[in-house]
């Protein structure tokens, strides 16, 4: 299988090479990530400015491609310039700090994943639950297992997965469940402050986690020290919310 990597931490990322570790015992792996930290950056793409591509080598000599762009670039590039080969199945990963609920929305791991997706290319997104991961590992080798089942069971078209693991090692995991997203937002506020010349900024303060509205949503299975993996769509359509609203009489136009 040839599989691609990527990332939003920057080409440099442990998360990343451990995923290359694992996955390049068994298939044949290319890097493509961005050069540097770009999370939090959604499903952006560069449009305005050049991008500029470097061949790097990194971890210790493994050769890779850092892109000045985005996650959501990178893939793009990748497939449609950089590699000599269409991939069989796009990891992205692996990110320090899930990716549940409504951070789906702003997460650049799950854009990677969902622009390979759009290009019908089998794809997930893995995150761990910590932001100082002791068992990257154990992820890796999670992702791993779950990369090969997506691309031999075909998934169905635009659908890819995002993928949370607890950060635990392998004897102390409690299974796997396939989830749902969670859509409670979290708590979140801003602290108000003056820089030296007294003028006002703003810093988001960390975000508390949402009460979970059921037992299978991707955050509630994550804390019971379970792999939580959800099918996500590209499609974006509220199928219920358009036969309502083809009710509608909006008078004339």
């Amino acid at each position: 299988m040839r599989v691609l990597l990527t990332n939003d931490d920057g080409i440099l990322a442990e998360g990343l090479w451990a995923l290359y570790h694992e996955f390049a015992r068994f298939h044949t792996v290319s890097v493509v990530a961005p050069d540097t930290e770009k999370s939090a950056v959604g499903h952006g793409i560069t449009l305005y400015n050049p991008l500029r591509v470097k061949q790097v080598r990194a971890d210790g000599g493994h050769k890779a491609l850092a892109v000045n762009g985005t996650p959501a670039d990178c893939i793009k590039l990748a497939v449609l310039e950089l590699l000599d080969f269409r991939p069989d199945l796009v990891v992205s990963g692996i990110n320090p700090g899930s990716n549940v609920g409504v951070n789906l929305n702003y997460s650049g791991t799950v854009a990677a994943a969902r622009e390979a997706c759009l290009y019908g290319i089998a794809a997930l997104a893995v995150s761990v639950d910590s932001f100082a991961p002791r068992w990257y590992s154990h992820a890796a080798r999670i992702a791993r297992l779950v990369g090969e089942k997506a691309f031999e069971q075909d998934l169905a078209d635009g659908v890819f997965l995002n993928v949370n693991i607890p950060d635990l090692p392998a004897e102390q995991m409690a299974g796997m469940v396939i989830s749902r997203q969670g859509v409670r937002p979290y708590r979140e506020s801003f602290d108000k402050r003056h820089d030296p010349r007294k003028r006002v900024y703003y810093w988001q303060v960390c975000e508390a986690k949402p009460e979970y509205a059921h037992e299978d949503e991707d955050g509630a299975v994550l804390d019971r020290g379970q792999v939580s993996v959800t099918p996500v769509r590209c499609d974006t359509t509220a199928y219920s919310g358009r036969e309502e609203i083809g009710t509608w009489r909006f008078g004339e136009l």
